[in-house]
């Protein structure tokens, strides 16, 4: 899977699980990027179907059982959904 890289700050490994037609995983991009992270993203529902039930199924096992957009991972903390507070957290540990 090729994730999409957004350059900013080097806070550790960020990683967000988003769909293209999602209000919140735009508004987690917008959040991201407003605070001046690096991190990286992907558009599950565009990839390619092996990949993206690939991804998909990484995202279950790994991240998120409930298979939610948006998945946010930051340093290995899973943050489902646009959590302004939780992300900000994260950031600061």
């Amino acid at each position: 899977m090729d994730m999409i890289h957004v350059d900013g700050k080097d806070r550790g490994p960020i990683y967000l699980y988003a769909l293209s037609t999602c209000g919140w995983c735009a508004k987690t991009k917008e959040f991201l990027s407003s605070l001046g992270v690096a991190f990286d993203y992907v558009f599950v529902d565009q990839l390619p179907k092996d990949e993206m039930e690939q991804t998909y199924s990484e995202m279950l096992q790994l991240y998120n059982p409930l298979g939610s957009f948006p998945t946010l991972v930051i340093n290995g903390k899973a943050i489902i959904g646009y959590q302004e507070n939780e992300i900000r957290e994260a950031l600061a540990e």
